[in-house]
């Protein structure tokens, strides 16, 4: 192993890291309330509570061996993997929640310590040893409890971690002998009278049995909190941790089947320490759960100082004094002895208090969005597709996200009102420290890299989908416009959001006269973020450098779109007082043809008002091909909220003496469903021989503020800029040549 892969202050190998998780496990929950949980929902009950927690902390195993295979992890366990994959922000909020619950964890194993002297204070209070004062204190928990506190903080303050580690093995021979006991115990209850699925009368709820026994499933932390003092993470985490989770869930479903063959319900529920009237030597469980409760004590007492001074050193806090005062550790070793003062404090607090299910649901909430957190990562980072994330272990996308979705799950049904709580702290700490720090780009880069992966699935998927292909039926506008005059008007850019806003999609090109220079290119990028500052709309903004109109017109034409689907409009424009560009459109209207593409010319009217409160549409019998394409368009752009207030008008021009014939032939074309109106919005307009089209439409749309009028193709080839000239009364006008006739019936 590299060196400088490896923590140079690391001491420690993967037997700490499996022990400091098994001791936790296989701790003060197993020996003082797993009792009560069989009783209360029974032997299968206490399998679904094994099962459902191991379904969250199964996952977190996983994904911590993930990520702590890809990266370094440093000091401050879940909290460091957390920030460095979610961003500081996030991670800081999430590791102030996870600091609180690992200091109350001190409380909760040394409240559990206390309930192991109990029956040794019952006996000495019946010996003759009852006329010492100080044997009243052994029947005292709370009094015990707060003795043991101080006892342990001193021991961490002067020896440290080591004294940690180290008894750490004498606890898992005991947690071990122990059990070995227990299991070897004898009863006179008939296997055949046993019921494994009844549970007591006036049981407590599945989930609130979840809630106390929920922390016995919590040990990984114990092993990650430890990142910072091994001397390989990398190997030392992801074995220690899952051998010591899958160790504990059989040990817990052997313990559970014991329980529930050797004694009543009743007495299961009732008696905290059963197992010692079924350990075929009594006095060893207590001795067990002490050890257990305090070995665990001792493992919160070294991780959750380390935590908070990680938050330290990442300078989360109010000043910089509070921050280095917090991160500051011994020089020997950097033992993080100010965060110590601060987590023993608040330890002796709650054991104060001294309710030790209030204690566990506070644990087991704030454990669930810790889990729930490392596990969202995994999944984010599978799909991210970051080519740093490279991890030596593999968990799966799908295993990953069942932990996630759990853990959410699983608060709300434990407590709800402490669920909510617990998302409000999150979402308060996160603001706080969103406030202070400029930090987000670890935060909007996973997510990013993410969205980025889905988009291009996406668009892979669409490509490859037949019905993703060009078809006439249910025809939906995927539009691409160029422009030159981007800055000059908006027009071109407008009609392109109306139509992309909610049923297509738009891309806007910019068109820049020229040859690609290293100037021109960065004046290209300057004018795109300008154009994406103004751009509140649902339209992929780019730009386009190209020596000629013809050349950048040939490029967008064969551009794919950043959909998945093939563009199938092209809008061009151009303004009524400046028609040299358009002339170029003219010239190149072949071109267009040749790909198939379906073409709107927007003219620009920049001295007509644009109130958009009318849609003026003119069809007629000679270009029908046109007539669905040009009444859809209006539809669609009628559906953008600026023209919420606007009405469409559609106009039939018909010579006067055909009116029967014309009238006839349009109301079947709407009766049949080929014209999507209503015959009361169709406004059939007699035309006299001498009248010309565009003098009717220039008297009849003068108030338009979109008038939509088709064109065919061979016209363009025969009358060139005729057809679109003669409309000096409209304002804006989009012209719409359909190549093929659309069904939208």
């Amino acid at each position: 192993m590299s060196k400088r892969l490896e923590n140079e202050n690391g001491q420690f190998g993967t037997t700490p890291v499996f022990m400091a998780s098994i001791s936790t496990i296989l701790g003060a929950i197993l020996f003082l309330r797993f009792g009560y949980a069989v009783g209360n929902v029974g032997f299968l009950g206490a399998i679904g509570i094994i099962i459902l927690g191991h379904a969250v902390t199964i996952p977190t195993a996983l994904a911590v061996a993930e990520i702590a295979t890809n990266r370094k992890v440093e000091g401050g366990g879940d909290y460091y993997v957390i920030s460095r994959s979610f961003g500081l922000n996030i991670g800081a909020a999430i590791g102030i929640a996870l600091y609180f619950s690992q200091a109350i964890s001190i409380a909760f194993y040394i409240i559990a310590f206390s309930e192991a002297f109990i029956p040794l204070g019952e006996y000495l209070s019946n010996s003759y040893l009852s006329n010492f004062s100080w044997s009243i204190y052994l029947t005292n928990s709370k009094a015990i409890g707060l003795i043991s506190m101080i006892l342990l903080s001193l021991l961490i303050i002067f020896k440290g971690a080591n004294l940690g580690i180290k008894a750490l093995y004498v606890v898992a021979i005991i947690i071990f002998i122990s059990l070995t006991m227990f299991f070897l115990g004898e009863t006179d209850i008939s296997l055949s009278d046993v019921s494994f699925i009844k549970s007591i009368e006036d049981s407590e709820s599945f989930f609130y049995v979840f809630t106390i026994i929920f922390p016995a499933f919590t040990g990984i932390s114990a092993g990650l909190g430890l990142s910072g003092d091994l001397k390989n993470p990398r190997k030392s985490i992801p074995r220690g941790t899952l051998a010591a989770t899958i160790l504990g869930a059989i040990i817990y479903v052997l313990v559970a089947f014991k329980l529930t063959v050797s004694s009543s319900l009743e007495n299961l529920a009732n008696n905290q320490l059963v197992m010692s009237d079924i350990a075929i030597w009594g006095p060893i469980i207590p001795i067990g759960l002490a050890c257990a409760a305090i070995s665990s004590a001792l493992g919160s007492i070294m991780i959750a100082p380390r935590t908070l001074q990680a938050l330290g050193k990442d300078q989360v806090f109010p000043s910089l004094k509070l921050d280095r005062w917090i991160a500051k550790g011994k020089k020997k070793d950097n033992e993080p002895i100010n965060s110590i003062y601060l987590t023993c404090a608040i330890a002796l607090f709650f054991i104060y208090i001294g309710d030790i299910n209030f204690v566990a649901q506070i644990i087991s909430m704030f454990f669930m969005v810790t889990y729930g957190a490392i596990c969202l990562i995994s999944f984010l980072e599978h799909f991210s597709g970051d080519p740093s994330y490279r991890p030596v272990f593999k968990s799966r996308w799908y295993i990953s996200l069942m932990g996630a979705i759990l853990s959410v799950w699983l608060m709300f049904k434990m407590n709800t009102p402490y669920a909510f709580l617990s998302i409000f702290l999150m979402i308060a700490f996160y603001y706080y420290i969103s406030k202070r720090s400029n930090d987000k780009r670890e935060f909007v880069s996973l997510f990013g890299d993410v969205l980025e992966q889905l988009a291009k699935n996406l668009q892979l998927f669409l490509q490859k989908n037949t019905s993703a292909k060009r078809s006439n039926n249910h025809w939906r506008p995927f539009v691409v416009c160029i422009s030159d005059a981007s800055l000059k008007r908006t027009s071109a850019f407008d009609i392109t959001r109306w139509i992309a806003y909610k049923y297509g999609f738009g891309t806007y090109i910019h068109y820049i006269k020229g040859y690609l220079s290293k100037q021109l290119f960065q004046e290209s990028k300057a004018i795109q973020n300008q154009l994406l500052e103004n751009n509140k709309s649902k339209v992929y903004v780019d730009t386009l450098i190209s020596p000629s109109y013809t050349s950048a017109l040939a490029q967008v034409v064969q551009l794919s779109s950043i959909s998945g689907k093939e563009n199938n409009f092209i809008l061009l424009e151009y303004c009524e007082e400046d028609k040299t560009s358009f002339e170029n459109v003219i010239s190149n209207f072949n071109l267009l043809h040749t790909t198939s593409y379906d073409v709107g010319i927007l003219r620009s009217n920049n001295t007509k008002v644009d109130k958009k409160e009318e849609i003026h549409i003119w069809i007629s019998s000679r270009d029908y091909e046109n007539s669905n394409m040009m009444i859809l368009l209006g539809y669609i752009i009628l559906g953008h909220p600026e023209w919420k207030n606007a009405q469409i008008k559609v106009f039939s021009i018909y010579p006067k003496d055909e009116f029967d014939k014309y009238k006839n032939r349009m109301f079947d074309f709407i009766a049949s469903g080929r014209l999507p109106i209503s015959p009361r919005n169709m406004k059939m307009v007699p035309q006299d021989h001498e009248v010309g089209i565009k003098t009717i439409i220039n008297e009849r749309s003068k108030d338009s503020d979109l008038t939509i009028i088709g064109f065919r193709g061979e016209h363009v080839k025969k009358q060139k800029l005729d057809i679109f000239e003669g409309y000096n009364n409209l304002g804006n006008i989009l012209f719409v040549n359909s190549i093929n006739e659309i069904d939208i019936t």
